[in-house]
């Protein structure tokens, strides 16, 4: 098992190659949280809380972040754009220095501004009787992603409630052209964003990413921290009766499938013969970690054993984790370890705890043996230097970073 030492040293070994920012091709595309120079200089930040690096490499990836004009437009998110930007900021703040603080009061009256337009929109497009689309609830670039950014920046804010009040009706049922009762967060395209014949009618998608897994956790950390809204608890409880209804059973223990069709819906039974990849995005620690927040959330024990049972059981079979081939935070180690520290650090049990030497002993060996993608966050070298450093202090991250995926 690699010691704290290693740990750091590969930590170390991966921030070094992200020293200098590169030259982009577009310049917007820096102020992208899952790719760009925003997402990268998280770990700069990070380091520089800790002291293992200095604010001056962390202002030189915050600067190019922000060498374009910042865009607030209707199509950003916490991802991308003005949102990412105050997130980044955000996670530099402390309470000795006034550093960056009027930049990010600047961004933030764009956030809110943006946050109200959206959710407007969106209880216009419910009251038509329309389904909604990923872009406008999901945690990358739609409401729930804001609400994330929100709920750590400025909690008793009024665009913060109308998020969660939008949370709730996103809860309420829908019907499909042919009658069928849908759930309230079914989207007609496919989980691509493009309209294929394999998803004729649309989907409803489980991820933390872009299904309904996010919403679900950001409820419970409002929740969790007092905030809540009429109707708050039913809608925690509506999410959990789905997930419940479409949790399976197989030999190495409970799982969901990633979506599932309109033809899956009527029938009520999956196409997915098996758990897929275990991940934070889409698979069975993301969703874990999620139903383990609402049962905290709202006092129940019961929920709460069954969501970490299922997570424990993911992270023991081989089966499911030799699914996993990249270091990453999306869908590789990173993901998952982060994703298991934060768990065990609220876990009731012993097992998920008991797990996260073995996990990071495998997010060790695969940063040493397989490239990330690229520099970036969400699947490269950056967020995978993250999480070691987490395994390697056994310590929650000092900018709260993770914040961003909501499993903090």
């Amino acid at each position: 098992m690699p010691t704290p030492t290693d740990l750091f040293t590969l930590a170390d070994d991966l921030a070094g190659r992200l020293a200098i920012p590169a030259p982009v091709p577009e310049p917007w595309t820096s102020q992208c949280l899952a790719t760009g120079a925003a997402g990268i200089a998280l770990l700069h930040i990070e380091r520089a809380h800790t002291g293992r690096a200095t604010w001056h490499q962390a202002h030189t990836w915050i600067k190019h972040a922000v060498t374009a004009d910042i865009s607030a437009s209707d199509v950003t998110g916490l991802y991308l754009g003005a949102p990412a930007a105050a997130f980044m900021l955000h996670t530099a703040l402390s309470p000795d220095s006034p550093r960056y603080r009027n930049a990010l009061a600047a961004i933030d009256r764009h956030v809110n501004a943006g946050a109200h337009r959206r959710i407007t929109a969106a209880e216009a497009r419910r009251r038509t009787g329309r389904r909604p689309a990923f872009r406008e609830y999901d945690l990358f670039y739609g409401l729930t992603g804001i609400g994330a950014y929100l709920l750590r920046r400025d909690p008793g804010c009024n665009a913060l409630g109308r998020i969660l009040d939008y949370l709730v009706t996103l809860t309420w049922p829908l019907r499909g052209d042919d009658g069928t009762t849908l759930p309230g967060w079914w989207v007609d395209h496919d989980p691509n964003l493009k309209y294929s014949t394999e998803f004729a009618g649309g989907h409803a998608n489980f991820g933390t990413a872009h299904g309904i897994a996010g919403p679900l956790m950001l409820l419970a950390q409002a929740m969790r921290q007092g905030i809540t809204v009429e109707g708050h608890t039913e809608a925690i409880a509506t999410i959990l009766t789905w997930l419940d209804s479409w949790q399976q059973n197989g030999p190495a223990g409970p799982w969901w499938p990633e979506h599932i069709t309109l033809p899956e819906l009527r029938t009520g039974r999956t196409l997915q013969p098996a758990p897929a990849r275990p991940s934070w995005c889409y698979g069975t620690p993301g969703l874990a970690r999620a139903c383990q927040l609402a049962a905290i959330a709202t006092g129940d024990p019961g929920n709460q054993h069954s969501a970490e049972h299922a997570l424990v059981a993911c992270l023991n079979d081989p089966v499911q984790t030799a699914r996993l081939t990249d270091p990453g935070l999306c869908h590789g180690w990173a993901g998952v370890y982060q994703t298991a520290w934060r768990a065990a650090h609220d876990a009731a049990g012993t097992g998920v705890r008991a797990a996260l030497p073995s996990l990071a002993d495998a997010l060790a060996r695969h940063a040493q043996s397989t490239p990330g993608r690229g520099a970036g966050l969400l699947q490269g070298e950056a967020g995978t230097a993250l999480a070691l450093t987490t395994a390697a202090t056994e310590a929650a991250p000092t900018s709260g970073w993770d914040a961003c995926l909501l499993i903090n």
